[in-house]
């Protein structure tokens, strides 16, 4: 988004992975997404790894230097797993220096770390499938989707051809478009439209970095990229009906946008 602060480039990370509840083709849109917000100074992954089904993550932890974390389940129905991240998580904070934490599950049993985080004064960023339920999304300061990163690590499928002719086909193709479209969630416009009309100043605009924050404060899972746009600005753009977007004198000569809403006025 276009309300990212360089100074946070610097803040030291701690990654901690629930391998149960994470999938393993994420991790590279994972450490993609991370790196905007600090350095991934501690990276652990836990899970009972004598299992199988555990076995995609085995081919990649030496890839991204994650630090695999045995724990064995010692009671049927009883996630040891989780146990072990928090007490991680809390020795985290208290031991080391660290800006941040990213707890990368879609379980709620991480609902009250995320809130015993924040309450210590870090920032936490959460990342999990859109099933996660919403207290732990919450309890975060940012929620991630990792649906998202994991569109973005996929390279798009090749088209298909007719037999024979070398063609690509066209009905697959126009049916792959409109199921893409279909798949994109309908932008909240009025959710945007009530936060510009909450902090705008005297004459209704609201600078864009400053919109950007304020809406991922009011909902940590906002993401333009569910909707289709890698950038604020851009989905702004896109319902000029809606909002007007313009440039602004910064700081130092620098331009910064602005936008206000449209039907306000």
């Amino acid at each position: 988004m276009d309300d990212k602060n360089p100074a946070e480039g610097q803040r030291h990370l701690a990654v901690l992975i629930d391998a149960d509840n994470a999938p393993p083709a994420i991790v590279e849109g994972l450490f993609e997404e991370i790196a905007k917000y600090g350095v991934a100074s501690v990276k652990r992954i836990y899970g009972d790894w004598t299992k199988p089904n555990l076995g995609g993550w085995k081919k990649v932890l030496l890839d991204y230097s994650i630090q695999p974390v045995q724990q064995f389940a010692y009671t049927q129905g009883k996630n040891a797993t989780d146990s072990s991240l928090i007490i991680d998580a809390m020795d985290l904070l208290y031991t080391r220096e660290l800006g941040g934490f990213c707890l990368v599950s879609s379980d709620s049993d991480f609902t009250r770390l995320a809130a015993r985080l924040r309450e210590a004064g870090v920032t936490v960023y959460g990342f999990g499938e859109k099933k996660t339920p919403n207290p732990f999304v919450a309890a975060c300061d940012k929620f991630i989707y990792t649906e998202i990163l994991r569109a973005d690590a996929e390279e798009p499928a090749p088209a298909k051809t007719d037999a024979g002719s070398g063609k690509a086909a066209d009905k697959p193709t126009q049916a792959q478009a409109a199921k893409a479209q279909s798949d994109k969630e309908k932008p909240p416009l009025n959710f945007i439209a009530r936060v510009i009309e909450d902090i705008s100043d005297d004459e209704d605009w609201v600078h864009l970095g400053a919109l950007g924050q304020n809406l991922n404060k009011r909902s940590p899972a906002f993401d333009t990229r569910l909707y289709g746009f890698k950038k604020l600005s851009e989905l702004l753009k896109a319902h000029p009906n809606r909002f007007e977007v313009q440039e602004a004198g910064g700081s130092g000569g620098s331009k910064a946008l602005r936008v206000r809403n449209k039907r306000k006025r």
